[in-house]
Formats: C-alpha cells, structure tokens, sequence
C-alpha cells in the first residue's frame, strides 16, 4: 500500500528530501550518471546542496566517468557549491577531479579545483598534487597554470608559519622534488623566466633538498636568464666532489656554464672550461665518503638576507622524472664515461679567439693540453683550418707561440701555411717565413751548412711528407660559427647582468642608470632588461614606477625591438592589481587578448577580492562624482564585469 502511494503521489507534490535522496544514491548504485545528475539538479532547486556525504559521492562518480562531458559537469557543481558554502567540499574528491581533469587536458578547471582546495587552507595530497602537475605541463596553458599553482601552495603553507615548532606543516612538499623538477622544467620549456626564478626561491624557503636533476634544470634556468656568476658557483660546488656520479646529467651542467661563456665573449673563461674538462678525464683520487657531502646552489648574493641558497645530493636523481639527456647546444658530449668539449665548442673558441683579437688565449690553450698531455684537439687540425679558413696571420702567431714555448709541430704545417702566402701573392710574409722555417730547420739539424738559396722545394724536401690531411668536419664547425657570430650580443648580457645584480640588491636606482647607459650605446635592450626591471620594482612594491616602465615596454614592443611576452604581461597585471591601477589592469589584458595569449582569469580574481572586495562600493550612492572618480568606479566594474565578480 506504501508503495502505490508513493507511486500515485500527486503531480503537485514535490518528492520529498529523503525520497530524491534516495533516488540519487539508486542511480549512482546502478551507473546511472544521467538520472543521478537530474536528481541532484531537482534536489538544489528544492532543498538547497545536500549533505556532503552526497556531494562527495556525486563528484568522485562523475570524476571517474570517461566523458569529458560529464567531467565538466562535476566542475560545474564543485564551482556551483563552492559559491554557496565550500565547507561542504571534500579535499580528497576534489583533488581526484582536479587529477581527472588534468589528465583530460583540461587545465584551466583542473588548476581552479586545486586553488579551491588551498583557499580551505589545507594541503592537497602531494602525490596527487603532482600527477595534477604531470599532466598540466604537457602544454602551455597548463604549464603557466602549474607554476602559478607551485608558487600558490607554498606560499599559502609559508605564510601559516610563524615559528620553527610549525616547519613540520612543509614535510610533504619538502620532500617531494619531483613535482618541483617538473614544474621548474616546463618553465624553462615554455620561457617562463620570472615564474622560474620565483619556484627556485621558494625551493630555498621550504627547504627542498634538491637532486642532481634540479642541479640540470636550474642551470638551464640561470643560462635562460644569463646568471652565470651562479653557474659559476655551482661549478665550485660540483669540483669539490672527488668523483661524479650520473655524468650525463652534470653534461647539461657544463654546457650551459660553456653557452654562457661563450655569449658573454669570455674566450678566457671557455678555454679554462674547456681544459678542466679535458683534465677530468685522468681518474681523480677517491676520498672516501666526500662525495656524499652536499652541493650548493646559490642564487643572488651569498647574504641570506638577499640571497637564496638550495641543497643539493649529488648521489640522488629523480626517479619520479625522466630528464631528457639529448645535447640542448651541442657543445658537450659523453664518451667512454667522460665530459668532453664537442668540435662546436672548439670551433665556438677559435672563432671568438680571432674576432676578438686573442690568439694568445688560443695559443695557451693548446700549450696547457701539450704539456699536461691531455687528450684534446690535434695542434695541427687548428693550425690547419686557420689556414684553411684564410686566418693566415693567427695560423703564424700561434705558431709562433708554439715553438716559443718549445712545443713540436709537423713540418708538413709549416708548408700549409707557406704555401697560403704564395697563393695569396704575399711575397713579404713567404721571405720572412722561408727565413723562420731555415732557421727551425738548422736548430733541427737538417741542414749541415748555410743554403742562402732556401726556397719552397726545400722545405717540401725537409717535411718529405705531403700537405696534412684537413679536418673537414673543424671546417665546416667554423664555416657555421662564422655565419652566427655577433660581434654585439655579448655587451647586451654584459648589461643586462650589471641589471640584475643592482635589481637583486634593491638598487633601482643604479639599475636604471644601467640602463640608460645601455640606451646611450645604441644597444637594444632585451626582454630580460625588462624583465629584471620589472621584478627589481615589484619586489620593493614601486608600483607607480612599474606604469612607466609599461610605457617603455609599449614603445619597445612598437619599434620592434622586443616581442610581447606573457610571463612578463602576467607580473605587469599583478602588480597593477595590488596597486589598484583597474585602468592599466584592462589595457594589459586586452594585449593578452589581442595577441591570444592566455590570462589567469581566476587568479587575478582572488586578488581582487582578497584587496580591493568593497573598493568604491560607497561612491556609488554618491550624486556628485570628480571626473577621476567616475572614471576610477568605470575601471573596476569594467573589471568586475571581465572577472565575473558581481
């Protein structure tokens, strides 16, 4: 009887809250997601949300189905709850949403249900956390979201300690570096300098005990950015180390310190790294545990106060995340277990040396491996392709510096290179040559008597072996590092440097005087300059100061001199926001929109209710309004309006 009842109720009653209940949970029983969800919509229309047992249940339901459709649905009702009352939100379904949705390549709404877990001011489960993060970072959008998620969790669990006693509160993201190696590589993937600086300080503040894989993708990030006193360092660091474990990743190490070297015009600093890694391949002395000493990563200056410091392990890799090991330039390679300079770096050097007139540098070079009998490049082969490559007078200097330091070269060189000067019809350099190659050939005891008559045939006759075989392969290295070398790149990383140092240390100041100087020189800035600026301001809050600096970077854009670049538009929005610049705020986002760039509509929207919530909420009743109130109240509903605040 209570069964046809319910079965005759009349069409104006509407089902109980225990009988849709019941009904939501029979659905859910037999795989009806379909009836399940109408349900649910029928329940909040006339009870409100239920109970969170059934919230949670709907979510990891709809979370686990293979359409995408019903995956946006679940969104849906996570955002719809969220709104009403977020209490009623469970982490652990949230973060499977958040996993499913990632793995969808649904970053946006993936990236939303994380942040909505962190504003209940709880830690998403780590694990989870980075297989959100494996996922995002697949692609662009999705890597921009996963830093800016990175940086958001640990400054929301940095901000909740307020002594030591609290530092436990960081112990799961302590001690998970795979999610930080993968979030900091795909910044450096995608180009995202200011986000990539930003996770290796926050690496430095919680505390992450870093690996021989972050040791890889921070080096990347200082050559991205040009901090080469910081490779510097960590070359310190790394040679104090009596042996090398895992030597192919510590290969990306060296070829980014090289790259640097070599855009910096250090010809100097590339032939001393080139030597040390020759030297490496003699068995260095084991000191018992000393490789299990930690190595540093030292960012800006050694004053904690200013600086950031990250310990690595030497002996631990990542085996939470597989690194690519492919050559990024090419000037590194591994063989038979050890680190050597490539015939693109050996070209790189001999090209900088003669362009920058320091054939000295090259000379010492060849004399260190001669006479500590490393196993480098053939004397002979670099003589010989200067030669090839028409360097005649660097071909006689080197060789010069060569028999003064007493180092034997094949005669056969020494006939290359007369033999240049003929063809080139200098008869000046073939007589001063013929007379140095006679008095070689008397120190050598080749002739017993003095032959005034010393001519080309004789010294064929004394090198009796023909023309050397040519390096075809040197050749066509140097051939290609002619066509790509700038005589001028090197003053503007020279600059930019300077740049960043003074923006570190708060001394804007100086770092615009930097600039303008740069200006003054005729040398284009670059997106970095802007970049370093940009952040020197933003850390001391000069905010006014960053609407000049936007104007400048306009006019940069316009002339062609740099590209618009979405990391840097994301940290100008930012600072606009805090600053309560809604003008700038709307003209910035509109770059992003013209250029389809993507804009993290939901973070600057956090923002705005966290400082700005009930900004000129009260001018509204106001009847008499100054024309910049008026215009200031346009601005943020015109911002309001975009954000979907209401």
């Amino acid at each position: 009887m209570g069964a046809a009842a319910a079965s005759d109720a009349l069409p104006w009653e509407a089902p109980s809250r225990e009988t849709l209940l019941r009904t939501i949970d029979a659905a859910l029983d037999g795989g009806n997601v379909d009836d399940a969800v109408q349900a649910l919509a029928n329940y909040k229309t006339l009870h409100g949300l239920p109970e969170p047992r059934v919230l949670d249940r709907m979510i990891l339901t709809l979370s686990y189905a293979s359409s995408r459709r019903w995956l946006q649905r679940a969104f849906d009702l996570v955002l719809s709850v969220y709104r009403r009352n977020g209490n009623l939100l469970n982490r652990g379904s949230l973060t499977r949403l958040a996993l499913a949705l990632a793995r969808d390549q649904m970053p946006v709404p993936a990236s939303a249900v994380v942040r909505i877990v962190l504003e209940s001011g709880r830690l998403p489960d780590v694990d989870m956390l980075t297989m959100v993060f494996l996922h995002m970072v697949k692609s662009q959008v999705g890597s921009y979201l996963a830093a800016d998620v990175l940086c958001e969790t640990c400054e929301c669990f940095l901000d909740q300690i307020g002594d030591r006693r609290q530092l436990k509160k960081l112990d799961p993201i302590k001690s998970n570096v795979t999610m930080f190696n993968m979030v900091l590589k795909s910044c450096v993937d995608f180009r995202c300098m200011i986000k990539a600086q930003k996770i290796l300080e926050l690496m430095s503040l919680v505390g992450i005990v870093a690996d021989v894989t972050t040791v890889v993708i921070a080096s990347r990030v200082f050559e991205m950015i040009g901090q080469r006193d910081e490779l510097m360092n960590m070359k310190r660091s790394i040679d104090s180390f009596s042996s090398l474990p895992f030597i192919e990743h510590y290969q990306h190490f060296y070829e980014s310190l090289l790259n640097l070297h070599f855009k910096y015009n250090d010809m100097d600093a590339a032939a001393q790294l080139l030597v040390d890694l020759y030297r490496q391949q003699k068995p260095r002395s084991f000191l018992g545990d000393s490789i299990h000493k930690q190595g540093i990563i030292q960012i800006g200056s050694g004053n904690l106060k200013t600086g950031y410091r990250i310990v690595f392990d030497p002996v631990k890799v990542d085996k939470g995340f597989v690194l690519d090991t492919a050559s990024q330039f090419g000037l590194i390679a591994v063989i038979d277990g050890n680190i050597l300079p490539s015939e693109k770096a050996l070209a790189k050097l001999i090209v900088g040396c003669l362009k920058e007139n320091k054939v000295r540098t090259l000379s010492n070079f060849l004399i260190t491996l001669h006479k500590e009998d490393l196993k480098g490049p053939s004397l002979s082969d670099i003589i010989n392709a200067c030669i090839q490559m028409g360097w005649l007078h660097a071909a006689h200097d080197t060789l010069d510096d060569l028999e003064s330091a007493e180092i034997p070269v094949q005669t056969g060189t020494y006939m290359s290179l007369l033999r240049a000067y003929e063809k080139e019809n200098k008869p000046e350099e073939v007589n001063r040559f013929l007379q140095q190659i006679q008095k070689k050939a008397y120190t050598m005891g080749v002739f017993s008597h003095t032959n005034p008559s010393f001519t080309i045939k004789d010294v064929a006759e004394i090198s009796k072996d023909k023309m050397p075989l040519l390096n075809s392969s040197l050749l066509s290295s140097l051939f290609e590092e002619i066509e790509h070398y700038s005589s001028q790149e090197h003053l503007t990383f020279e600059f930019n440097n300077s740049i960043l140092f003074f923006c570190k240390a708060n001394m804007m100041e100086d770092a615009l005087r930097t600039y303008k100087r740069m200006r003054e020189q005729n040398i284009r800035p670059s997106l970095h300059t802007f970049c370093h600026i940009l952040c020197g301001y933003s850390s001391l809050g000069m905010h006014r100061e960053i609407t000049i600096l936007w104007g400048e970077i306009k006019r940069r854009v316009e002339y062609g001199e740099i590209d618009l670049d979405r990391d840097l538009l994301d940290c100008v929005i930012f600072n606009f926001l805090k600053a309560g610049y809604f003008g700038r705020v709307m003209e910035v986002i509109s770059y992003l929109s013209k250029h389809k760039m993507y804009c993290d509509k939901w973070k600057y929207r956090q923002v705005f209710l966290k400082l700005h919530k009930n900004l000129y909420r009260n001018l509204n009743s106001l009847h008499e309004k100054t024309e910049d109130q008026s215009k200031r109240i346009e601005d943020v509903r015109a911002f309001r309006s975009w954000a979907g605040i209401k």
